[in-house]
Order: C-alpha cells, then structure tokens, then sequence
C-alpha cells in the first residue's frame, strides 16, 4: 500500500527558529530518508519552500482565478510530502512516528487511491 505522509506544522520563520536551528533537523531528515529508502519504503520525498511562494489556483466560478499564497491561511502549514509504500496502515503510522517533523507538527497519514506511473493511471487494492 502507498502512504502519503503530510507534514504540517509551522513554517521555521514563523517559528523563530533560525537557519542555525535548522542544521540538526536537516540531518533527522536525511537520517529518516536514508532509513526509509535502506527499508524499500521510500517512494518520494519533496520538501516545500515556504508557504509564501506558493500561487493557488482555481476555476470554482466559472473563470481562472489565481491568487499569491495559500488556499487557506492556518498556524500549521503543509511544508512537505513523504510518499512510501508499505504493507498496511500499522506500517505506516510506524513509520510516521519516527519522523522528526512529529516532534513538532502534525503528520497526516492518508492512503494512496490512485497513483500514475510508467505512462499510466493505477489503482491501489
């Protein structure tokens, strides 16, 4: 099964927390990534820059709307996306608990119901 783990929690600047801060969490995250990938389960990994840089876009009345920012502006954003493929629920929320964004943020662990690859669309069981 496929796993998208969401991190949410607040963006570093909002936080107060420096790019000094920034270098033991740099190394949790490669040692999670690298355990990940060691265990066959890592599928994809993409770290967001900061909200801020984000453009939103919709066609919800009728016509192209785009506008600077966030769909929604809340305390804790989405800042990254772990995707892995494990055998079922338990695994993933083991896997969730051992990420260092838990220790601050919020992770959502939401299963995959479609996925393309190889030039098509597939189906997860």
């Amino acid at each position: 099964m496929r796993y998208a783990l969401l991190l949410n929690n607040p963006e570093p600047s909002d936080a107060g927390i420096t790019e000094e801060d920034m270098e033991p969490a740099r190394a949790a995250f490669d040692a999670y990534a690298k355990a990940l990938e060691d265990a066959g389960a890592l599928v994809a990994v993409d770290i967001l820059q900061p909200v801020a840089a984000s453009t939103t876009v919709t066609l919800r009345n009728g016509s192209l709307q785009i506008q600077d920012g966030p769909f929604a502006d809340t305390k804790e954003k989405l800042n990254g996306v772990f995707v892995i493929d494990v055998p079922d629920l338990d695994a993933a929320l083991a896997w969730a608990e051992k990420c260092p964004a838990a220790q601050y943020g919020v992770i959502e662990v939401r299963p995959t119901a479609l996925f393309f690859a190889d030039g098509q669309w597939r189906s997860m069981p």
